[in-house]
């Protein structure tokens, strides 16, 4: 085993692996941080350069890019409101009103670090549990696929902000607008124009929500303080808020791993999960969504966590986690590999190798990460009245460029007003955001359980996974509606004691 390790660190370190890792991951920095240009893009208009590659300096290319837009989408997230990716929703929350607050640099030093962490604990996890968790993953079926959504759709009740049932008012929106297109079926539900039977994009419903809300308020109020560029203040990370956020890093790792791992649910999930259960142990917990630090570590350590994970189901039983494995398993098959069991036999120092050089990524990472903090933050320094448009044009621009459609663009437009309104009825974005994500995967697993079944609702209690994320179901449910009433009792006696 030592000399085929040896054979595979001398086999990674290369001056073409080191580049392909450097380039891939300051490339996928960049697209990260433009709002539209997804992961999936980079990955997918780099493959055709990987042909003429060897076999790991490719793979390493394609998850480096990977890697690097994972965290790029937190740079816009924080500075501008405008997620660069799906999985940097969640560091929405937390990351713009710090940068509001002048403390945009130490928002980004905490994504950067919590990304790294999680990017880190993430390989180590591929590189020793590669084969347990896959094998774990392939006994979650529909009915416990269906579970975990259950599990996952109470997440709602830690993102709602102030007002539970306005954040339910949000998921329902959510829910509804995720049933536009044509079902597992082949039915075509709210499909009032050609262009909706194939469904509303991810990404045009993400950015409209979250970046158009802010140029529309602009342009309405025309508020004084938009003229102005942002603060920088102090921009280092201490320890002590390094240390105070060090147990949301581990535990947003863990969850990303774990979610990573099941094919199917990605790092958006497994950020805004891992995000509500640092806000419900956190001793900070109410200042979440107001500009703390530990919901940045929570979301960005999970959605990287998540990133090496979804390597595992590929790997280990040739099943892509993702949309972005799905492209680099071409990768695999282009090379001459086929992912699965016969892998470790058959190219046991190929994978050795491409361990070995996703390790060494996490490094370029940070150092790519650290060298584009400072040019980031001064996008701060740029007034909104400038700002604001400049954002229009990249969102347009991205959003048209992923499939040169003119309806994406228009869904991209009236989320923007959607947001906006919602903003002024004081409706969380968050929890419409989690439920379209989690909404069509809910249905589904529903739906093929039913139809295995033949109706039985008891094929949803028939494992021990399933009972388990039923009985967290139903904890959190408790819990929730306990905090409920303890602030709906503490807020009247505040009223009677004021009277």
């Amino acid at each position: 085993m030592w000399n085929e390790l040896l054979y595979a660190f001398q086999e990674v370190a290369t001056l073409p692996n080191f580049l392909a890792m450097f380039a891939g991951i300051w490339g996928g920095v960049i697209i990260g941080a433009i709002p539209g240009m997804t992961g999936t893009m980079a990955v997918t208009l780099a493959l055709p350069f990987t042909f003429y590659l060897s076999p790991v300096t490719s793979i390493l290319l394609l998850v480096a890019l990977y890697k690097g837009s994972t965290y790029g989408g937190s740079i816009s997230a924080i500075l501008i409101k405008t997620p660069g990716t799906a999985s940097a929703a969640c560091t929405v929350l937390d990351g713009y009103p710090l940068a509001r607050a002048g403390k945009g640099g130490k928002a980004l030093n905490m994504a950067l670090i919590s990304s790294c962490i999680g990017d880190f604990i993430s390989n180590i996890s591929l590189f020793f549990l590669a084969i347990p968790l896959a094998t774990f993953a392939l006994r979650v079926g529909p009915p416990e696929f269906f579970m975990l959504m259950a599990f996952s759709l109470t997440i709602v009740a830690s993102i709602s902000g102030r007002s539970l049932v306005l954040g339910i008012i949000s998921a329902c929106l959510g829910l509804l607008l995720a049933t536009v297109g044509e079902d597992m079926y082949g039915s075509f539900r709210f499909a009032l124009s050609e262009d909706m039977k194939s469904g509303l994009g991810m990404v045009p419903v993400l950015i409209g929500l979250f970046a158009l809300p802010e140029l529309i308020k602009m342009i309405v109020f025309r508020p004084e303080d938009n003229a102005a560029a942002m603060k920088l203040g102090d921009n280092r990370l201490t320890l002590a808020e390094f240390r105070g956020s060090i147990k949301s890093i581990c535990r947003g790792s863990i969850i990303g791993v774990i979610l990573g791992a099941i094919p199917g649910i990605g790092p958006s999930t497994a950020a805004f999960f891992s995000y509500s259960e640092a806000r419900r142990t956190s001793k900070n917990g109410d200042k979440f969504g107001e500009g703390e630090l530990e919901g940045i570590a929570a979301s960005e350590s999970a959605n990287n966590g998540a990133c090496g994970a979804t390597m595992i189901p590929l790997l280990a039983l040739g099943v892509p986690g993702d949309v972005i494995t799905g492209v680099m398993l071409g990768a695999f098959m282009i090379h001459g590999l086929t992912p699965g069991p016969l892998l470790f036999q058959n190219n046991l120092g190929d994978v050795y190798a491409l361990f070995i050089g996703i390790l060494f990524s996490s490094v370029f990472l940070f150092v790519a990460g650290k060298a584009t903090a400072g040019a980031f933050t001064k996008i701060s320094r740029i007034p909104q009245t400038l700002l604001l448009p400049c954002i229009l044009i990249l969102c347009v621009y991205g959003i048209y460029s992923i499939g040169a459609s003119p309806f994406d663009v228009t869904v991209l437009l009236v989320m923007g007003v959607v947001g906006f309104a919602m903003m002024l009825l004081n409706i969380p974005a968050a929890p419409f955001l989690i439920a379209f994500i989690l909404g069509p995967m809910f249905e589904d697993n529903m739906r093929r359980s039913l139809a295995i079944s033949r109706g039985d609702l008891g094929v949803f209690f028939q494992s021990w996974i399933s009972w388990g994320f039923f009985a967290l179901t139903v904890l959190f449910v408790i819990l929730t509606i306990r905090r409920e009433w303890k602030k709906w009792r503490d807020n009247r006696d505040a009223t009677s004691a004021s009277a």
